[in-house]
């Protein structure tokens, strides 16, 4: 569904995307992560045809973005990080307007305005006019323009940016049920949402792709292994004696304080040390007040990653905000 070979493009002396290639199959949701600076959105307007390549192809839906733009761009939802509105507009007008654009005939169109202000939450503000809603608010008329002319493919840069909680929930929802039925690319920092949400995580850095694999694919390779975490009314070095000769028990990490020994304990090849150090515990006759274990989440994948190749916001160069000064650049 979204065909990249070899992509780059340059700002001047800087490279913000670095001969990028990747395959998103067909009702994937895919997120797309990275360090400030990492060529995510330069990527992201680079695939929706805002900006052309320096070198390398995109097709999306088949269609080459810049040799066919137009059959491509009516196949797509796009919401940008900073979604464009007509701030004079009501919500109705707005959407009544894009869907126009779209040349999707009246009845469809309403039948869709319908569908997207109920599924988007904006039916308390459907009537407003756009420069009196909240910025959460306007995130919704954005999210709810992309998904009007029912795309093939939806790309959505920060789509949960200035929602609420119970906004971000419904954001998540509304995605799980466009999963298998349209090709969905996420661009987000917030990563235990994208770790919710997502078949699948391509991480990018200094415009290259350092991962491309699911969120489990990805625990794997940098997860050592199970850490357990345990809490026991004893004295450290006592449970420190008790707990490393334990088969598969890797290493064993204690504090104390205030007479509860704190314990992080690591299994080797994965083991569940649940079992035998609940039995061993038990067996001193010690209170486990806390027993619980612990895997790599998505973060702790995204830190070992950038840190390991050297592209964490510190060192990433600043080229997705210079986009905007390059002379001649589609916006």
């Amino acid at each position: 569904m979204i065909q990249l070979e070899n992509l780059v493009k340059r700002f001047g002396p800087i490279v913000a995307v670095d001969d990028l290639s990747c395959t998103i199959e067909a009702g994937a949701v895919v997120g797309l992560v990275g360090p400030n600076g990492a060529g995510k959105t330069t990527t992201i307007r680079m695939i929706t045809g805002f900006l052309p390549p320096t070198a390398g192809s995109a097709t999306v839906a088949g269609y080459d973005v810049m040799q066919q733009s137009r059959e491509m761009r009516r196949r797509i939802g796009y919401m940008p990080e900073t979604t464009p509105l007509y701030p004079e507009m009501r919500v109705c007008e707005y959407l009544d307007f894009r869907g126009r654009l779209y040349r999707m005939p009246r009845r469809k169109r309403r039948q869709r305005m319908d569908f997207v202000i109920d599924r988007c939450g904006l039916a308390p503000v459907q009537r407003r006019v756009i420069s009196a809603l909240s910025r959460g608010n306007r995130q919704r008329v954005g999210l709810a323009a992309a998904l009007l002319h029912e795309p093939e493919v939806l790309m959505l840069d920060e789509p949960t940016a200035g929602l609420d909680p119970n906004q971000i929930r419904e954001v998540r929802q509304l995605i799980e049920e466009l999963r298998g039925r349209q090709t969905v690319l996420v661009s987000s920092h917030i990563l235990p949402e994208v770790e919710r949400t997502v078949d699948r995580v391509m991480v990018i850095g200094h415009g290259r792709l350092l991962a491309d694999d699911t969120v489990a694919g990805l625990r794997a390779k940098v997860d050592a292994g199970e850490e357990l975490l345990l809490e026991v009314a004893t004295d450290p070095a006592a449970l420190r004696r008790l707990l490393e000769p334990l088969p598969d028990v890797a290493s064993v990490d204690i504090k104390g304080r205030d007479g509860w020994a704190q314990a992080v304990v690591k299994a080797r090849n994965g083991t569940d040390l649940r079992p035998a150090v609940a039995s061993a515990v038990a067996g001193s006759g010690w209170t486990l007040r806390e027993m619980r274990s612990r895997h790599a989440t998505l973060e702790d994948v995204f830190r070992k990653i950038t840190v390991d190749t050297g592209t964490t916001a510190a060192n990433a160069p600043d080229a997705e905000s210079k986009t905007p000064q390059v002379k001649g650049a589609r916006q």
